[in-house]
């Protein structure tokens, strides 16, 4: 049974994607007399980033150190595989491999390495050709790589709907509710007034968990003024058809372009079976748009007339341009997975899922490149959470309990 609307709650959390479940589950668990309620506009979980992700576990080694990514990887992994045990969450520590196939790569594969040691990553190994061949045989552009034992997958929407029944199994005063679209926060002076298109709530501390609508909602959550904006990228990803999937065994990652966050197009074992193969990155013209064609008037407006866009699209245009092109061309795409295994074929891969990706974009073009929190009377606000935040979400769930606490 639902609440009156003269019930007041002590806590709203807007969206129920993997961090706003995650948050949930973290601040029942801290103080189980909390009234909570989180909200969700689609009618499931896993309809945007949690269910569009690559599915992977990873390891930390990437982030700079010190960074709230490095520091939320590296905990959170730790909590995400001990949940999973406890709760019988589909996982596979099946370690993966970075490669280097050219030797331009040496350096920066050396960088990630140090980085790897520094982030205390654990087992993580310099390799070589031969012993790259011997993990992934089909992989025989090697020269050099970083075997991680530490990285796997798991079933992430499992493992959302499983923090959401867990966070209201103890108390009769926690609810999770789909199909509420918030369309308007007001904001009284001990409480807010959450508003959806189909109900009203009240709660004293508003939790914003949106992902790709992160930095609307934070303008309606009482964060007048933000220094980025949340610009989507589309990831397309194909599949090896069955009879090419023994080609790999585990997951293959190349080295990565340093100027962007995003890791390269890889090849990752799925948690329900096959190999997917992505994803790629480029400008989307609608924040939850699926396909290569899809687009959104508001959307599109509201990245082009924003500054930072075009601000990147000037530093990296031919990067774009390149992904474009990889994008609506099976024939490209196919080229930069034979990059690491040679010996794939045009008729081993057919066109997949797509994601979209919520990546904060600073007015100068920047990407920027760490999770990012922001506090404000009465809000929490998490604009930027992107790769590894699913991985982190318990680490960053506990980030945002702490704030919650020294504000209460």
């Amino acid at each position: 049974m639902s609440q009156s609307s003269d019930f007041t709650y002590d806590i709203a959390i807007v969206g129920g994607g993997i961090i706003g479940a995650a948050v949930f589950y973290e601040l029942q668990k801290r103080d189980d007399s909390l009234a909570i309620l989180l909200l969700e506009k689609e009618n499931e979980v896993g309809k945007h980033q949690t269910g569009r992700n690559s599915g992977v576990i990873h390891s930390g080694i990437y982030y700079k150190p010190g960074s709230l990514k490095a520091k939320n990887c590296r905990e959170g992994r730790r909590a995400l595989i001990n949940f999973a045990k406890e709760h019988n969450v589909a996982h596979d520590i099946c370690g993966k491999v970075i490669v280097a196939t050219k030797q331009q790569e040496l350096n920066t594969l050396k960088n990630i390495f140090e980085r790897g040691l520094e982030n205390k990553t654990p087992d993580i190994q310099e390799i070589n050709a031969e012993q790259i061949k011997e993990i992934e045989p089909f992989c025989t552009s090697s020269i050099s790589g970083i075997r991680v034992g530490a990285a796997g997958i798991i079933d992430y929407v499992a493992f959302n709907q499983k923090l959401l029944e867990l966070s209201v199994a103890k108390n009769s005063n926690n609810k999770y509710l789909f199909n509420q679209n918030v369309i308007q926060i007001e904001n009284r002076e001990h409480y807010a007034i959450v508003i959806t298109d189909s109900k009203k709530f009240k709660a004293k501390t508003i939790i914003n968990c949106t992902g790709l609508q992160a930095d609307r909602m934070a303008k309606k959550n009482n964060v007048n003024q933000l220094d980025c904006k949340i610009v989507p990228f589309r990831g397309d990803y194909y599949d090896l058809v069955d009879h090419a999937a023994h080609k790999v065994k585990h997951l293959i990652y190349p080295v990565p372009d340093t100027d962007f966050p995003f890791l390269g197009v890889h090849f990752t074992r799925m948690i329900g079976g096959g190999i997917e193969c992505g994803p790629n990155a480029v400008f989307s013209f609608k924040r939850e748009g699926y396909s290569k064609t899809s687009f959104s008037f508001k959307d599109s407006t509201d990245a082009l007339l924003y500054s930072g866009t075009w601000n990147l699209f000037a530093k990296h245009w031919k990067k774009g341009l390149e992904e474009y092109r990889r994008a609506f061309s099976k024939k490209r795409f196919l080229s930069t997975l034979q990059t690491l295994i040679p010996s794939l074929t045009m008729n081993e891969i057919t066109s997949a899922r797509s994601g979209v990706r919520a990546q904060a974009l600073g007015k100068d073009g920047s990407l920027v490149d760490d999770f990012k929190i922001e506090f404000s009377k009465g809000s929490i606000n998490v604009i930027n959470a992107p790769s590894p935040a699913a991985t982190a979400c318990l680490s960053i769930a506990g980030h945002v309990a702490d704030l919650y606490q020294k504000s209460s």
